[in-house]
Order: structure tokens, then sequence, then C-alpha cells
């Protein structure tokens, strides 16, 4: 196991910021700093995501790990890796992407759906597979059913997760739990709202 995937499975959470307006950027990283978050990507569809990566790299604690998300081709992967992104998101496995991300050493977790996407998904060296959409899956449910053959396999859920079903999730075996705008509401970045971010944050991992 990398230690990527220690620190990842050790925080549980994923934040995913897509198309956040650059005046929110102060209120991100305050939501960040005050729920502990540990790992967030910000999706390249939206924007100028790789100037947004490079301007939160220099605003977020040390302590927050910075990524990309919807990473479909090298260009955009590369894009990202020299705007200060340290592991790569899919919502699909991209051949290219993981062969490029995996000759330069940067961590990768593609998307997938079916047992088949996700072995192949493992077997191209993915660090941890985002199960995706989780909730169109099957849920908890469909995760306790695969951790029968794939006990090993280090999931991401993402799609739908939300603090009613997070205990759930984790109960089921999910390694860590991906959240993007159900969190990171549109009305709390307008307001700046980094306090009402970081207690929806930290209801996702209810106490053990």
């Amino acid at each position: 196991m990398t230690e990527f995937v220690r620190e990842l499975r050790e925080a549980r959470l994923l934040g995913i910021l897509r198309g956040c307006p650059e005046g929110a950027l102060e209120c991100v990283v305050e939501s960040v700093r005050l729920s502990g978050l540990r790992f967030l990507e910000v999706a390249l569809n939206v924007g100028d995501a790789p100037g947004q990566i490079r301007r939160l790299r220099g605003m977020l604690p040390s302590s927050c790990t910075l990524g990309a998300g919807t990473v479909l081709s090298v260009d955009q992967a590369r894009a990202a890796v020299e705007a200060g992104a340290t592991f790569l998101v899919s919502p699909a496995l991209v051949p290219e992407v993981q062969e490029w991300a995996r000759a330069n050493g940067i961590p990768t977790l593609p998307g997938a759906f079916t047992p088949t996407e996700i072995l192949a998904a493992h077997r191209s060296g993915a660090a941890m597979v985002k199960l995706f959409p989780a909730k169109s899956a099957g849920g908890p449910a469909y995760v306790r059913e695969l951790r029968g053959p794939f006990r090993d396999i280090p999931l991401l859920a993402c799609g739908g997760v939300s603090p009613e079903n997070a205990r759930d999730y984790l109960d089921a075996g999910i390694d860590a739990l991906a959240f993007g705008g159900s969190v990171f509401t549109t009305r709390r970045l307008a307001d700046g709202d980094a306090e009402a971010v970081a207690r929806s944050i930290r209801s996702l991992l209810p106490a053990d």
C-alpha cells in the first residue's frame, strides 16, 4: 500500500470543487482549516482550473493535499500537475492518463461502475478506484457485495454521498468518501460561510 492510499484511508474524506468562483477561494481555504480536511480536488472541466489549482496551492495549509478531477487527457493531466496537483481523479478509466501518471509517479483515482471496470482500473495501477456514481450503482449495499471478491482493492465512493449515508458506506467497507456541491453549496460560497461548510464536512464522519 502506498503512502497516498494510507493517508486517504486515514482521512476518509475527499472534497471536490467544481466551478468555484474565484472570490470564494478564501472561504474554501478557511473551511479546510476549520474542518481539518486533508484532501481536495479541483475539477478541470470548468473555468481556469489549472490557474485555480495554482492559486489554491499557495493558500491551503500544508496538511491539505491538492489534486485535479475530471482528468480525461494527458494534456489535462500535465497541466494540472504543472499547476501543483499531486493526484489525478477521473470519472472513468483513461488508459493514456494512467500510463502517463504511472511513468511520472502520480497517484490516480479512475472511476468505475461495474466489477469488470473496477478490476481493470485496479490492474491499471490506480492508487484507489472511484466507485462512480456510487448511489446509482446501489450505494452501501453494492459496496458490501463488492467486498466479497474485492477485499483488497481500495475504493472511494463518489456520487450521492451525504451525512445520512456516510456511516452506511463506511460500515459496508468503503475506504473513503468524496463530496462536492452538497457541501460546497453555491449559497455558502457566495456568503463566505466557511463555518457552515466546515460543519457539513465534519458531519460526514460520525463519531465511531
